[in-house]
């Protein structure tokens, strides 16, 4: 790396708390990479006098990066921006760093939902934009405090349109301590297999109100569940995602989850927050509509949202 590279992290929540502070961290005397948080004013605050509190199953770590703006004019050129805001929040928040985004700068969306390339490059159309997706238990417990449970601390992106040599560059970067990073040949397989488990997941525990646990022990409610992740994979399929057995590997999955897991969405609805229900719920309705797959599971789900919703808020 012959040149200072910059590297931005929008959105300080669960996601880019974690992986930003992994690389504030590696790179906080680095002559080559500067990394930027990028946050709201009164977090940018709070970051910059008293830190990043990160909790991890086995570790508490207060992090100072060197690099904290809350101003977004003031970020600058960026030459890679990890964008790791809420899925309702991405257009807005991209385009408050609209003067840090030029043809060269390589965006990287680690969010819910499969379309975020899509809609970033309706924004930023001469932007490198790759497709990407996480694995790992992380949320925001107060505002500058991360907390991350479990193992899986997995970061997976690619692209089909951007060069080798900027790919192989942002790997590298990626490459620190704390991060499990993958530059993959497949990864929009990779980002349909985990919606076909997040969407389903999502939208049934908020729908029943319920985590995990009890609905697998109800008949009624673990078929309704299989039904819904059917109807995901057979939208996945019809956009050419080849997934073999992901119907199965999917209820497996779930079946895993510790009795009283639930799903982030489920826990927006608890706090009467916003909620990522368009893109984890509404999105499989608009695509069935589109591409003439019924999707009847989520149909019923649609149908009763603004009783179910008003539950939330009563």
């Amino acid at each position: 790396m012959s040149r200072k590279i910059r590297l931005g992290v929008l959105g300080i929540g669960g996601v880019g708390g974690y992986f930003g502070s992994m690389l504030a961290q590696k790179y906080a005397d680095s002559n080559e990479v500067e990394v930027v948080f990028i946050t709201k004013e009164s977090t940018a605050a709070i970051i910059k006098n008293n830190g990043l509190k990160l909790f991890t199953s086995d570790t508490e770590s207060l992090i100072y990066p060197k690099f904290v703006i809350g101003e977004p004019s003031e970020v600058g050129t960026l030459d890679y921006l990890i964008c790791s805001v809420k899925s309702y929040d991405l257009e807005a928040s991209l385009k408050t760093v609209k003067n840090s985004i030029s043809k060269e700068t390589v965006i990287l969306p680690l969010l819910n939902g499969v379309n975020a390339r899509e809609r970033i490059l309706k924004i930023y159309p001469f932007a490198q934009v790759l497709d990407g997706c996480v694995y790992i238990v992380a949320k925001l417990i107060a505002t500058a405090t991360v907390q991350v449970t479990g193992a899986m601390k997995s970061l997976y992106f690619g692209s089909d349109n951007v060069s080798d040599l900027r790919l192989s560059e942002l790997a590298a970067i990626l490459n620190a301590e704390g991060i499990e990073s993958h530059l993959s040949k497949n990864i929009k397989q990779l980002i349909w297999e985990k919606f076909v488990f997040v969407s389903p997941l999502a939208s049934l525990t908020s729908y029943l109100n319920l985590p995990i646990g009890p609905i697998l022990e109800n008949d009624d409610y673990k078929n309704i569940l299989k039904q819904l992740v059917i109807e995901v994979a057979d939208i996945a399929e019809a956009n050419d995602i080849l997934l073999p057995n992901i119907v199965e590997v999917t209820m497996t999955k779930i079946a895993a989850m510790p009795y009283n897991a639930t799903s982030s969405m489920h826990n927006d609805f608890l706090k009467k927050g916003r909620t990522e229900f368009e893109a984890l719920t509404e999105f499989v309705i608009v695509s069935g509509l589109r591409l003439g797959i019924p999707t009847p599971g989520y149909d019923q789900i649609m149908s009763s949202y603004s009783s179910w919703k008003l539950h939330y808020l009563l």
